[in-house]
């Protein structure tokens, strides 16, 4: 497909051996599923300067599955960017479905808006232009919320997502999902301290220390899946 083969392969964030076979899982059995939208969207997407900061379009293969299965009506996005993940989200919930999406970033979020309009499912979002912890604890606040959601996805600041984590275990009822992006950090997370990259080692630092709490954390169900840049699914059993 044309808006593929524009795409150079240095934007993948796959965690496979070689870049041949990540091109083909692509070019096999995810780029001819993905829905239209979502195709403009990372077009749309690709000339930013922090485009890798987009979710990996073989992990929204899963999450979209992921999505149907749980038919959830009432979610939390943390952390838009341009929205492909949001886009996602909002094409595969019911449609009286609602995602209550945060950003503090605005101007990133309205690039991807208009095909976010043109694919007629903006009335399932809410929009909050903030930081998220803020916003996670006014929910919260009288405790009305406390088990009344279904889905939350998290790509947001590395260093909060034990702290997301948990507010939305108080959030999600039981049974509920959530998914956590960027657990494995470009591979890094396998690296010693002297092999990582100088820009990526404090958050490296943070998902060591996220992923070890997840694993020890009895309330919920876990996988981990070597996905784009790795996600992390959560399923709350109490």
């Amino acid at each position: 497909m044309e808006n593929q083969k524009n795409h150079p392969l240095p934007l993948s964030k796959g965690l496979l051996r070689t870049e041949d076979l990540y091109t083909y899982i692509l070019e096999t059995s995810v780029y001819p599923r993905e829905a239209e939208p979502l195709k403009e969207i990372r077009d749309v997407t690709f000339g930013h300067p922090q485009a890798r900061m987009s979710t990996a379009p073989d992990a929204g293969q899963l999450i979209a599955i992921l999505l149907k299965l749980l038919n959830p009506k009432k979610t939390i996005e943390i952390g838009v960017y341009t929205g492909y993940s949001l886009l996602l989200t909002a094409v595969n919930i019911p449609g009286d479905g609602q995602i209550i999406a945060i950003d503090p970033d605005r101007e990133a979020y309205e690039i991807g808006l208009p095909v976010i309009q043109k694919a007629r499912v903006d009335h399932k979002i809410k929009f909050i232009e903030s930081e998220a912890l803020a916003v996670l604890d006014t929910i919260l606040e009288n405790g009305e919320n406390e088990g009344q959601f279904d889905y939350a996805y998290v790509d947001a600041d590395k260093g909060n997502y034990r702290n997301y984590h948990e507010r939305l275990m108080k959030l999600l009822k039981v049974g509920g999902v959530c998914v956590y992006d960027n657990t494995l950090w470009a591979g890094t997370v396998a690296m010693s301290e002297e092999q990582t990259p100088e820009p990526m080692k404090a958050e490296r630092k943070a998902i060591l220390e996220f992923n070890k709490a997840l694993a020890a954390d009895p309330r919920v169900q876990l996988s981990q899946a070597p996905l784009g840049d790795g996600i992390s699914i959560c399923r709350r059993i109490y």
